[in-house]
């Protein structure tokens, strides 16, 4: 997992179509604005899972990563 800080109004680029900006820091919560190509299926991951699925993954999960 890549891990990035931004400050608000400061933005990423996936693939140069697909760019998520910090909208908003309030608290410890944060809103994100995403432009995406129409055809490019974009949504929260307990959205995802219930289209395929499967069982929501606990807020603020994250892959463990391999000992170095």
């Amino acid at each position: 997992m890549l891990v990035l800080s931004r400050k608000k109004n400061e933005s990423i680029v996936i693939n140069d179509e697909i760019i998520i900006t910090v909208v908003e820091v309030r608290g410890d919560k944060v809103r994100l604005g995403i432009q995406a190509p129409r055809e490019v299926p974009v949504h929260r991951s307990e959205v995802h899972a219930a289209i395929h699925g499967e069982e929501p993954t606990t807020t603020g999960d994250t892959p463990e990563l391999p000992a170095s």
